[in-house]
């Protein structure tokens, strides 16, 4: 399976045993997921099964959305009826293209074959294919995943000081201009503006068509060469608070990179005094 699907795809194959469907939809502004739910509710893609974000995230860390361990990984993911050898299709309806954070998640703790649906439930519907509404059923059974982290996908906070001291890394930051620049305050208390010195800027905005559809890898190896990003040299993506970085590691990799992620990102770096922080005003 490839790792983004058209809609024409998904339906092609939407039926076959071994084929887990979640919608994938987070909201900045959605404690407990409530909003999310209540859009899959209203119409989601038949069989999908609603996988809420703040699951997957550490609840015992400071921070607002971090790596689980393996094992709570792997509950999470059974719980849901995914199995690591199952062919996982994802999708959401957020502004934050959130489903990239949940392919980088499967893809380090194991899954076998994890793909995005290209253009989210706009596209599905777009192209004629039905929705179901209606809140989902209970998991019949449970998927069976064991979960085995790669942490060559992920970078903490001590890693990254030293790459930025050693500057033998690039590091690119998915937030929107003005927030890198530090002109705009940050949406989170005791966070400082600005950037790691060194970083550059890529919004994750900048990888993606109009219609929310992933741009082509040429055009995509554009926006990475118009940021002053080099594919083929060590890389590591940071944004807020994880989530928008993993858009860029998902570009890296339709380009044939490999962008690990710091997963603590600007809220970590940004609230902690002993880190330099740069601004661009």
């Amino acid at each position: 399976m490839p790792p983004l699907l058209t809609p024409q795809d998904l339906a092609a194959i939407a039926g076959e045993a071994d084929v887990r469907i979640l919608d994938v939809t987070y909201f900045l502004d959605d404690p407990g997921d409530a909003k999310a739910r209540r859009g899959y509710e209203d119409g989601h893609i038949p069989g999908a099964r609603f996988l809420a974000l703040g699951k997957l995230a550490d609840p015992d860390s400071d921070l607002p959305m971090t790596l689980p361990q393996p094992d709570a990984f792997a509950h999470a993911m059974s719980e849901a009826g995914v199995g690591h050898a199952d062919r996982i299709v994802l999708y959401d309806r957020s502004p934050l293209h959130s489903s990239a954070r949940v392919w980088w998640l499967l893809s380090l703790f194991g899954a076998k074959s994890v793909a995005l649906l290209d253009g989210g439930l706009e596209a599905w519907t777009a192209a004629g294919h039905p929705v179901m509404v209606g809140p989902a059923g209970a998991t019949e059974t449970p998927g069976l995943f064991v979960a085995h982290a790669d942490l060559a996908r992920v970078r903490s906070l001590r890693e990254v000081r030293s790459q930025v001291e050693a500057g033998d890394a690039q590091i690119v930051d998915a937030r929107s201009p003005g927030r890198f620049a530090g002109s705009e305050p940050e949406p989170r208390p005791g966070v400082e503006p600005g950037h790691i010195p060194g970083a550059r800027n890529l919004p994750y905005s900048r990888l993606f068509e109009g219609d929310g559809r992933w741009k082509s890898p040429a055009a995509i190896a554009q926006a990475f060469a118009a940021a002053g990003v080099d594919p083929t040299r060590p890389m590591v993506a940071t944004c807020g608070s994880g989530i928008t970085a993993c858009v860029l590691a998902f570009g890296a990799e339709r380009i044939g990179g490999m962008m690990p992620v710091y997963d603590g990102s600007w809220t970590e770096w940004g609230s902690d005094p002993s880190t330099p922080k740069a601004k661009d005003v």
